[in-house]
Order: C-alpha cells, then sequence, then structure tokens
C-alpha cells in the first residue's frame, strides 16, 4: 500500500480541504501516515494570508524534502494559486495545483512518479464558479464542515478573493448530509467553516438562517461552532437562534480588523465600530455567557498612533473574551499596497507593528483571564479532546472556555458537566472531580 502525508497551513477551511483530500487518497488505496514519517507522497496544502504565511510554506516544502528527497510533492492552496512560479521554482516539487484543481488532483495527476520537471495547473480564479465540498474529521473529537468558499468583498489588505474567487455555497441539502456523515462517525461537534459564512447562501437562493434549523435537527451532533462571521451579517434572526438552540454553541467570532472608523473606511470594511459594538451588545443581551473573539490588525497604513489608540481603548471597553491579533502584511495585488497613498500614505513601521501587536495581546489575556473568572464556581459541559500533554487533557466548555484535567482516557470524545474551579499557570481552568459529574 503506497503511503501519503498532509501538511496543512493556514486556517480551518484548509483542514476541511485536506481532509476531503485524504479521504480520496484513502479511497484509491494510499495510507495517510503522520507528518514526519517517510511517504510515497506528500500534499502540502498552503496559506497566503501573510508574509510569514509564505516563508511557512516554503520552509516546509524544503523540510520535507529534506526528510524524504524521494517523495512526490503536491503543493496546493491559496500560495499556490497566488505564487505558483515561486513554488515551481523550488527543486524536487512535481506538481503545484490551484484552487479548482486540487479537488480534480487525480484528473491530472496519473503518476506518483518524480520526473524532472515541475508540472504547473492553475486556472483563471475569475473562471471558478464549482464549489467544492470537504470536511475534516480525523483523529479529533470535532470536526470542521465547509459550507462555503470565496469571498465578494473587496478589503483592501486582503489576498482571499484572488485566491479563493468569488463567494460560493453548498446546499443546504448536501451541508446535512455531511453532518449525519460526521456524526456516523463518532464525532460530536461539527466548526461550520467558509471563507465568509455569513454570505452562504446567496448565490443559490437558501440562507444560513434555514441551514442552521436543519442542521438543529441533525441526530448525533451535540454541538456546533460557528467559526467567524463578519458583523454586518450578522443578523437578530442569527443571533437570536443561536440563543434559543441547545446544540449551537453561545460562542462568537466577530471579525473587526480596526476600532477606529477611519482606518476602517481604508479598510474597505462593511460597518463603523457603532455597529460592531451594537452587535457585540446584541449577544450579551441574549447571551451574557457567550463566548466573543474578535480578530484585529495592527500596522495598517492608515493607523496613526493615534487611531492605533482608538482601537485599543474600543476594544477595552468592549464586552470581548479573547483577541486574535494579527499584524499587517503587505500582500502584493492588494489596494492596500498598489494605492498606498490613498490608503494612509505611509508604511507603518515594523518596530511600531510589533509594538502594537504586543499590547493587544496583553490586552488579549486580560480579556481571556477577566472572563474565565466569572465563570469560577460555576458548572459547565466540556469536551474532552484526544490531545494530551504532562498527563493532562484539555477540552473546551459551550461557551469556549479551555480547560484541563488530569488524564482519563475514558472521558475523550464525551461532554461532561463540571464545576470550574480556578486558572491554572497555563491560562486554562481547572476542574475538580465532582461526584455530580454527568457524562452525555
Amino acid at each position: 500500500m503506497r503511503t501519503i502525508s498532509f501538511h496543512t497551513l493556514g486556517c480551518k477551511l484548509n483542514y476541511a480541504e485536506t481532509g476531503a483530500l485524504g479521504r480520496e487518497f484513502e479511497s484509491r488505496d494510499f495510507k495517510v501516515v503522520p507528518v514526519g514519517q517517510s511517504a510515497d507522497v506528500t500534499v502540502i496544502n498552503t496559506c497566503s494570508v501573510t508574509d510569514e504565511a509564505e516563508r511557512k510554506c516554503r520552509q516546509i516544502i524544503r523540510r520535507a524534502l529534506r526528510g524524504n528527497p524521494d517523495t512526490f510533492v503536491i503543493v496546493t492552496g491559496c500560495y499556490a494559486q497566488l505564487r505558483s512560479e515561486d513554488i515551481a521554482a523550488i527543486p524536487g516539487v512535481d506538481w503545484v495545483l490551484g484552487t479548482h484543481e486540487k479537488f480534480h488532483l487525480f484528473d491530472y495527476i496519473e503518476s506518483f512518479t518524480k520526473g524532472e520537471n515541475t508540472q504547473v495547473e492553475v486556472s483563471c480564479i475569475d473562471n471558478i464558479d464549482s464549489f467544492g465540498p470537504a470536511y475534516a474529521a480525523s483523529e479529533r473529537t470535532r470536526a470542521f464542515l465547509k459550507i462555503q468558499d470565496g469571498c465578494d468583498y473587496t478589503c483592501s489588505f486582503c489576498t482571499i478573493p484572488a485566491a479563493r474567487g468569488k463567494s460560493r455555497s453548498s446546499s443546504i441539502d448536501a451541508v446535512v448530509i455531511q453532518a449525519e456523515e460526521i456524526a456516523s462517525a463518532g464525532f460530536r461537534e461539527i466548526v461550520l467553516s467558509g471563507v465568509n459564512i455569513g454570505l452562504f447562501g446567496q448565490d443559490t437562493g437558501e440562507s444560513l438562517a434555514r441551514l442552521f434549523r436543519q442542521l438543529d435537527r441533525v441526530s448525533g451532533i451535540e454541538r456546533y461552532r460557528i467559526s467567524s462571521i463578519e458583523p454586518n451579517l450578522l443578523t437578530n434572526e442569527l443571533i437570536e437562534f443561536v440563543a434559543s438552540s441547545k446544540r449551537f454553541m453561545p460562542h462568537f467570532h466577530v471579525p473587526l480588523q480596526s476600532g477606529d472608523d477611519f482606518v476602517l473606511g481604508k479598510m474597505r470594511r462593511r460597518y463603523v465600530r457603532a455597529q460592531y459594538r451594537d452587535r457585540i451588545e446584541r449577544i450579551r443581551e441574549s447571551m451574557p455567557h457567550a463566548g466573543i473573539g474578535v480578530d484585529v490588525i495592527v500596522g495598517f497604513p492608515a493607523e496613526t498612533e493615534i487611531r492605533f489608540q482608538n482601537t485599543f481603548e474600543f476594544l477595552s471597553e468592549l464586552p470581548v473574551s479573547y483577541l486574535h491579533v494579527f499584524t499587517y502584511s503587505e500582500r502584493p495585488g492588494t489596494v492596500a499596497l498598489d494605492q498606498l497613498p490613498l490608503i494612509g500614505g505611509r508604511s507603518v513601521p515594523k518596530h511600531d507593528r510589533s509594538r502594537r501587536n504586543r499590547r493587544l495581546r496583553v490586552l488579549s489575556r486580560e480579556k481571556r483571564h477577566t472572563f474565565y473568572s466569572e465563570f469560577l464556581g460555576s458548572v459547565r459541559s466540556v469536551l474532552w479532546e484526544s490531545g494530551e500533554r504532562d498527563g493532562r487533557i484539555c477540552g473546551f466548555t459551550d461557551n469556549y472556555i479551555r480547560v484541563e484535567r488530569d488524564i482519563d482516557h475514558g472521558l475523550i470524545g464525551s461532554i461532561e458537566d463540571t464545576r470550574l474551579t480556578e486558572i491554572a499557570d497555563t491560562g486554562n481552568v481547572l476542574t475538580d472531580s465532582p461526584e455530580f459529574v454527568s457524562i452525555i
């Protein structure tokens, strides 16, 4: 039996698509082996969101070839779509496949035998209108299910529309069938993933709210999470549905990017901070216990020190639970780079970007600690995951508090009601071992 290993970088959507590729190879009598083991074929699913992401992609390609110089190397994903010539120039790469081509890999590659020249198959992203269904559900207790791809927005810092094309949706019927497959495999939680999932159904005449209602009826799935949703697409109907559902978790991740209206305008975001605050407050009114995550970018060209301070103060006041902080990276082909004078007139020095990043990371730790502290002494449900470290296992509560306890292999994959007792040095919350624990 031939062997294959997968390296996945970037977002949850990439992990979902790698899962689909893995099942396709397994159906053709390949055995998937862990990264680092010798493999006949290596597939690297790449990311291109920042310079650092692209650097890691090149590093992993070279590392895979050093460790296994005879492996047949296929590189796909967003970096492959945008910079195929850069990847093809790396010695040892056999095939470079674009966004559309990765879902038709076996149509292009018949013999997984290394040749002298790199083959490249990357079609124009503007011509892509098909949806490639995917989900990842391997050794983990949760699955990532792709419901939407591409984006119709034109944020000035973002390469995703150029890498993934216009917004395309799966159908509700297809998503429900995949959710049932995931449930039959014993998984308890599904993370609904996409590039801009709030656009789900706008191309098919369906709606995200109707999808949620249908998924809520799937037997066997105890938990759903929304990976991320734009604030202007997070409707009252969606918030109220999550508040009333027992299966959709009280956990939202809502990108902000900047807390300054001038910067938001130059970023071409579709809201102002007052609208963003309204969405967060609406969530809190309906679900005071909800976990709320925020994406924020520092160092965008229009971000002066005063405008960064506006962002810092805005986030300090918001009742959110944690931040994902990104440092702005100049991306070729974006408006923010190509039309710099129209955006802000100057680039923010790298040392200022780093300093601002550090300040927001400290704020994130404070936010997370405050949020976790609110629930000490309470009982919440935890889905225990398979990962273990130093004799401990970890899991997440319904509202996305990371919890750890002494390892008990019998608990992995189960949902346990347990009391949250204290915050450990790791930043996670500890549980006791109460007699009243209930396990689903």
